[in-house]
């Protein structure tokens, strides 16, 4: 899926050493979101990159990788390895990717920028949630497992738009049970700071579109 039309024109830290851009996604008819965060070295890591007046990249320092947390977020990805002579973190078995990333990565891998891979099928088989180490705020980017418009709590994707609906509620749960997601950060929307654990706890209480379990 080629690039969205539109170009950030705004970065935003959201927590020390974490910055959000997004732009009106024309492939989607909604808001895409993506991220970069700088480690401890002053090393850049790009998070599903969107297009972005790239001037505004450059100050936050050397950037060094790029990850995607599933396959459907290469977005600017390829232009960017390009650009800035980088590479490219893909998941293993990643589906319709459009170019050969430089690293594959599997649950449990850490990658460039202190950050960790975390499994979380649903919406995808192949997506991942990644946990940011290098802060106690526990800044976790939990790519579509959720949306958030930025009002209220976050919300599921509609179950047509899932590979399986159920393991998104699911991997929700083992989010909210084993990572200290204080700063939520989506693929689409808003993100949450400092009530990341509530704001998912609210999302499975108040689900509307919970799937039913098959049948034995």
């Amino acid at each position: 899926m080629s690039e969205p039309k539109t170009k950030a024109t705004d970065l935003d830290e959201i927590v020390p050493g974490v910055y959000n851009w997004h732009v009106r996604d024309d492939r989607i008819g909604a808001r895409s979101d993506a991220y970069a965060v700088v480690d401890r070295d002053g090393a850049v890591v790009l998070i599903d990159p969107l297009p972005i007046d790239e001037s505004l990249l450059r100050p936050l320092g050397t950037i060094s990788a790029i990850v995607l947390t599933a396959g459907n977020h290469q977005r600017s990805a390829w232009r960017f390895r390009k650009l800035f002579h980088v590479p490219v973190w893909a998941p293993e078995n990643a589906h319709g990717l459009e170019e050969e990333p430089d690293n594959f990565y599997a649950s449990g891998a850490s990658l460039p920028g202190g950050l960790s891979a975390f499994h979380t099928p649903g919406p995808a088989e192949v997506m991942f949630t990644l946990w940011w180490q290098q802060t106690p705020r526990g800044v976790v980017f939990i790519s579509d497992l959720l949306t958030h418009e930025g009002r209220g709590r976050p919300e599921f994707v509609p179950g047509q738009y899932q590979d399986d609906p159920m393991r998104t509620r699911v991997s929700v749960q083992r989010v909210l049970d084993h990572l200290p997601a204080d700063t939520l950060c989506f693929a689409h929307g808003e993100p949450i700071v400092g009530a990341g654990k509530s704001a998912l706890r609210l999302a499975l209480e108040l689900d509307d579109e919970q799937p039913s379990a098959p049948a034995p």
